[in-house]
């Protein structure tokens, strides 16, 4: 296995997917991109340690260490918009979440670097959580993929206003069973936090691929705004983003439930 996929393999029957909480750039790219703080600016920042607890809970992990900005681990393969009509980034970013270029000029990937990157990087991510999924749906006859992300609370250029707290994502309850839809929604709402289902983020495209409830693969997305978890500045800036993170956050009492609900979907 490379280096910078980590990989936890536990023997409950859900499988934490984490494509975006990675900060490592290659060596050959570090110069291409305008600042090393732009290119990991959109990273899920510390969603790892946020569902760190889960691997006590029998529950398998699967990370890339890359930061989104080198391959978007959660982009169609293909290039194909996820979200047609709306504004969003590819699965080789140019640009920030608020618009600000990533590259120097004549330094963007073009597409056969892109494909390079595909085979380098996304593939592997995507082999390894492949291997997972099989491996515990091989054991339990049923399998949950709960694809960890969180954004910031404002940014303008992707939706408007703010964004609710827990964003769940079945794809138009296309990706796993009603009941593990139902479950996880009423488990969010009995915390009191605001949330929404298949709204501005109803799953990417790894939600879209594995979720296969017919056959045991059950796929869904949460998407936390990052308001809940840490201090979100204004403007975020190179002196103040990311926010340290908080071990104390109530969050994390939340997730515990919810991930317990998602296993015990995968075993009744």
């Amino acid at each position: 296995m490379t280096d910078w996929i980590d990989i936890i393999s536990g023997d409950a029957p859900l499988v934490i997917g984490l494509p975006h909480t990675g900060t490592d750039i290659p060596a050959e790219l570090e110069d291409r991109f305008v600042s090393p703080w732009l290119a990991r600016k959109d990273a899920d920042w510390w969603i790892d340690r946020l569902y760190a607890f889960a691997a006590d809970m029998g529950a398998t992990m699967v990370r890339t260490r890359l930061s989104r900005s080198v391959i978007d681990c959660n982009r169609d393969p293909s290039g194909q918009s996820l979200y047609p009509g709306q504004t969003t980034t590819g699965l080789c970013p140019t640009e920030t979440f608020d618009g600000e270029p990533l590259y120097h000029v004549d330094q963007e990937p073009d597409e056969m670097e892109i494909a390079h990157r595909r085979t380098a990087y996304f593939n592997p991510y995507h082999a390894a959580l492949s291997a997972e999924l099989d491996r515990l749906h091989a054991l339990h006859g049923k399998v949950v993929l709960y694809d960890a992300h969180s954004i910031r609370s404002h940014v303008p250029r992707l939706f408007d206003g703010q964004l609710p707290q827990y964003n769940i994502g079945t794809d138009g309850g296309t990706t796993c069973d009603p009941v593990l839809e139902e479950t996880v929604v009423g488990t969010v709402g009995a915390t009191g936090r605001n949330h929404v289902l298949n709204g501005r983020f109803r799953g990417g495209w790894t939600t879209r691929h594995y979720g296969r409830p017919a056959e045991g693969y059950h796929a869904i997305q949460m998407e936390l705004a990052m308001g809940g978890y840490l201090v979100e500045p204004a403007r975020p800036s190179p002196g103040n983003w990311p926010p340290p993170f908080d071990p104390a956050t109530p969050l994390i009492a939340d997730l515990k439930t919810i991930i317990s609900a998602c296993i015990a979907f995968a075993r009744a």
